[in-house]
């Protein structure tokens, strides 16, 4: 039997669901309705009217009714002005009409049943028989098309499979990922808020998941020294010189927070390097400073310099998400400044680093996406096939699976993105090696990036001129021209590459709690055992082996409240703490020695157990990071 294609199977599930509420729902809009990764969407204008998940069942229900109907999908083709007379009332098509007819396209109509609606195609052969397993799944806002500026419009989401086991395969993964949603889980278990006060995006680390976060910290910083990196520190603040040197500024200003233009400089003439300053958005034009802060010479190449710098991106309120989606976070950040030769054995020792962290933090599976060279780049041809030579080369001596991601490299260089599968099987952006020609080298301010920065607001508003604004640009100059003296004495440019593992600590933290569903192996708990006496005569005991497993480094606490064993122990369980150590008459009376009866936050009951044969499993476990 042939396999449906799952992009045609739920864009005519989109267009079912399509039907249904306009037959619910004569008045509502109707505007786009593509499939997405995992299942589809349709937006719909419901006026005053309020739909939410309630409705479901009977969408559901008409989407049944009117299935049977649904024979094929037929295409026709209409010219604009009887396109428009299909949507009367209706701007969102008006719109999407004028804009496919100012481009030349053909509009294509497909209808199935009594349904027809504005559409490309790629539909299922035989609707009434493909489409029978299908759920909707949330309702959510969505601007028209994507614009804060437009209005607010109704999203229904929703899925199908080809199979109903695969549809109820798939709402049961959906259910276990809402359990470990690391949103739900952050509030439950007190590892990080976001505050309002705070900020959209900035994440409050709470002091359990801070205890985690500084052990990750250090176990990185510790395996980079042995590795050979120096690590360093720079300001969150830089001057705005500095990223339109890089050219951050022109490319990325719309994700970056407004500069910081000073009403007085201090001294200094705006044609001169400016006292104004931007929260850095990249740690790279900094670390470039340190190269540059005195001559360097090939012997001491490749410098790999390293920080766990904090940097900011605006990213618009309806992309946040938690943890995983931010506007200031902490990445941990490397520089590699290298000569051409020695780039192959740096990008493999970075992938065997990148593989190294994966598997400690139980990643076993992760997939390299090698991004090749975009239509408009910076650099030579000669260097950019260098570069992707190297990067594939590199993955094919190390035995890593890799993809292609043909053009999909920045402007600046090529790129391996490492994507993790968690416990769930989905995939998650951590770790990235990028090439970069842009930052090391140096070139003079063309007109065409005259008019690139001119057309930005803010240089107008500060330069008030072009000609002052070419002025300013043409001193600055475009990179930071990074040179190395060579064995000859000869200046040569040095090969840049950027590259992180964990990717930012705030989506690491994201990933890895859901990953866990919250209960951190051993060496990563925030607490790792929690004593609990059965009474209170038990409790100076405990607190005796409270200090035993605090001398011998056990994150260790005595939970001394009044309430019943019985619920310290649910309490503790529930707060996904790795062991539990019961304090009786038995354990407190017994003369050999110091016991305690030990239990998992699994429910399995390890008995009574000295304490030194205790600590020394805690220990083994701890060491071996399992």
């Amino acid at each position: 039997m042939k396999k449906i294609n799952l992009d045609n199977l739920r864009h005519s599930t989109a267009h079912l669901m399509a039907a249904a509420v306009m037959e619910l729902w004569p008045d509502a809009k109707r505007t786009i309705g593509p499939a997405i990764e995992n299942g589809f969407y349709f937006d719909f204008d419901f006026g005053e009217t309020k739909i939410s998940e309630r409705d479901f069942p009977k969408i559901e229900a008409k989407m049944r009714d009117l299935l049977p109907m649904w024979k094929g999908f037929e295409r026709h083709e209409l010219p604009p002005e009887l396109a428009k007379k299909e949507y009367p009332g209706n701007p969102y098509k008006h719109e999407l009409i004028d804009d496919f007819s100012k481009e030349g396209q053909k509009l294509t109509f497909y209808k199935s049943g009594n349904y027809w609606d504005l559409c490309r195609g790629g539909h299922v052969a035989h609707p009434d028989q493909n489409l029978k397993h299908f759920k909707l799944l949330k309702v959510a806002g969505a601007y028209w098309r994507g614009s804060e500026k437009n209005k607010m419009l109704t999203r229904i989401y929703g899925t199908s499979f080809s199979s109903q086991k695969e549809l109820e395969d798939y709402l049961k993964s959906v259910e276990e990922a809402e359990k470990r949603d690391h949103r739900k889980l952050g509030k439950e278990l007190d590892l990080f808020s976001i505050s309002p006060l705070t900020g959209a995006g900035l994440i409050l680390w709470h002091p359990r998941l801070s205890y985690t976060r500084n052990i990750v910290e250090q176990f990185w910083k510790d395996i980079h020294y042995k590795n050979g990196y120096q690590l360093v520190h720079t300001p969150h603040v830089a001057s705005m010189d500095m990223f339109v040197i890089s050219r951050h500024l022109s490319k990325y200003i719309d994700f970056m927070f407004p500069i910081m233009l000073h009403q007085y400089i201090e001294g200094e003439s705006a044609l001169d390097y400016t006292a104004d300053e931007v929260l850095k958005p990249m740690n790279c034009p900094n670390h470039i400073q340190i190269f540059k802060s005195r001559p360097r010479s090939y012997k001491e190449l490749p410098i790999r310099m390293g920080e766990l710098g904090t940097v900011y991106r605006y990213e618009r309120a309806g992309v946040l998400h938690g943890m995983t989606r931010v506007r200031g976070f902490t990445q941990d950040d490397t520089h590699i400044f290298c000569t051409p030769d020695q780039v192959l054995d740096e990008v493999r020792d970075v992938i065997r680093l990148t593989k190294y962290f994966y598997e400690i933090f139980g990643f076993k599976n992760y997939q390299a996406y090698i991004a090749t060279r975009p239509e408009k780049y910076l650099g030579s041809l000669k260097d950019w096939q260098m570069a992707e030579k190297a990067l594939i080369k590199a993955c094919q001596v190390e035995n890593i699976d890799y993809k292609i991601d043909e053009g999909q490299g920045v402007f600046y260089g090529p790129k391996i993105d490492s994507k993790v599968k968690d416990s769930l099987g989905r995939e998650w952006q951590l770790g990235t090696i990028q090439f970069d020609f842009n930052q090391p080298s140096y070139a003079e301010t063309t007109e065409e990036e005259i008019d690139e920065f001119w057309h930005l607001k803010t240089f107008k508003m500060k330069f008030q001129s072009r000609e002052r604004l070419a002025k300013y640009l043409k001193k600055l100059g475009r990179g930071f021209d990074v040179k190395f003296i060579d064995n000859q004495g000869n200046e040569k440019q040095t090969v840049m590459i950027h590259r992180t593992i964990l990717g930012s600590m705030e989506r690491f933290f994201g990933v890895l709690i859901e990953h866990f569903a919250g209960a951190f192996p051993l060496w990563l708990a925030p607490v790792q055992i929690v004593l609990i006496p059965i009474g209170e005569k038990h409790l100076e005991y405990a607190k005796k082996l409270e200090k035993e497993f605090r001398t011998a480094g056990i994150r260790v606490e005595t939970d001394d409240r009044s309430e019943r064993m019985q619920a310290k122990i649910r309490d503790h369980t529930l707060q996904k703490v790795p062991y539990l150590g019961i304090i009786g008459d038995k354990e407190a009376d017994n003369k050999d020695g110091l016991f305690l009866s030990v239990r998992t936050r699994e429910s399995k009951d390890l008995g009574q157990l000295t304490l030194p044969r205790f600590l020394e499993s805690l220990k083994e476990q701890i060491e071996k990071k399992s």
